[in-house]
């Protein structure tokens, strides 16, 4: 990667990570796709992509991402392919991902890692797409991918594409990643699985009422690392589960309570500290430039 004067300067960008407070399925859509309850919280945390725009259009990333994802099924390569197609831009990117998610977590790392191609190539090429056509060529890549293109807190409905925001109030979480890659696609088709929740409002989560997460009875059953990482959280706090994924996760007002807790949990367990944000640092960032 070596640079000349006139090489474009290399960009760094963040992917902030998410949690789902909660999650449930109420039903299944005629296409099969399941219909979702969930609310966002984007975290001041995640990996970082760095970008360089190229004049030959070629689209390259260079070293690795998730360990066994080819580059042509990197969703941050296929990112910058749908946004030149849909730009009709000749401009193409070397693209470096810095990964600090666990993969499989249900952190959305995947996802945000798409959604900062999308956002910050069309602001390094001059695509100027706007938010609302990248949030829909984000849904293209993943249902999740919308939510880090907004970069806001929000409630989400449908396939997870129909976002309000959603004020939170400030947080600070222990995560733990139990090591095991959560598959998606065979999770949602789980005879145990629960599609048929009664619709919660938002009212029922502003309140405080448990709204679950459909996927913990099924990987607390399958996963022994998932069950063990439960009854490890359960030592400081009430631990859930985020989106389909086997991180977990258990909330704290603030962040002394939060490392005080993370200091009581077992030295084998994969944990660590977060704030929850307000805004995504992606749209900071682009504000920042």
């Amino acid at each position: 990667m070596s640079e000349t004067s006139a090489t474009p300067a290399w960009t760094v960008w963040p992917a902030p990570a998410k949690l789902n407070l909660f999650l449930r399925i109420t039903g299944r859509r005629a296409d099969g796709y399941h219909l979702l309850q969930t609310v966002f919280r984007l975290l001041d945390w995640g990996d970082t992509i760095r970008l360089r725009p190229r004049e030959d259009g070629r689209v390259v990333r260079h070293g690795a991402s998730v360990a066994g994802v080819a580059e042509q099924d990197d969703l941050t390569v296929r990112a910058a392919l749908l946004l030149q197609k849909e730009a009709s831009s000749g401009q193409g990117a070397d693209i470096v991902i810095e990964k600090r998610i666990p993969a499989g977590g249900g952190f959305g790392g995947g996802s945000s890692d798409a959604a900062t191609v999308l956002v910050a190539l069309d602001a390094l090429w001059g695509t100027n797409l706007g938010v609302d056509r990248l949030a829909e060529l984000g849904l293209r890549l993943g249902a999740d991918v919308p939510v880090f293109v907004r970069g806001e807190n929000a409630w989400a409905e449908g396939v997870g594409e129909a976002l309000r925001p959603i004020e939170l109030p400030p947080a600070w979480y222990v995560l733990a990643d139990p090591g095991v890659h959560a598959p998606t696609a065979v999770l949602f088709q789980s005879t145990e699985l629960t599609r048929d929740a009664a619709p919660a409002t938002m009212s029922d989560f502003v309140s405080g009422k448990p709204l679950g997460n459909a996927f913990e009875p099924v990987l607390r059953q399958r996963e022994t690392a998932v069950e063990a990482a439960f009854a490890a959280l359960s030592s400081i706090g009430s631990p859930r589960l985020t989106g389909s994924g086997s991180g977990c996760f258990v909330e704290f007002a603030t962040r002394e309570s939060a490392e005080a807790a993370l200091s009581q949990l077992p030295a084998g367990l994969r944990a660590w500290t977060a704030a929850g944000a307000k805004r995504s640092s992606l749209r900071a960032a682009l504000e920042a430039k």
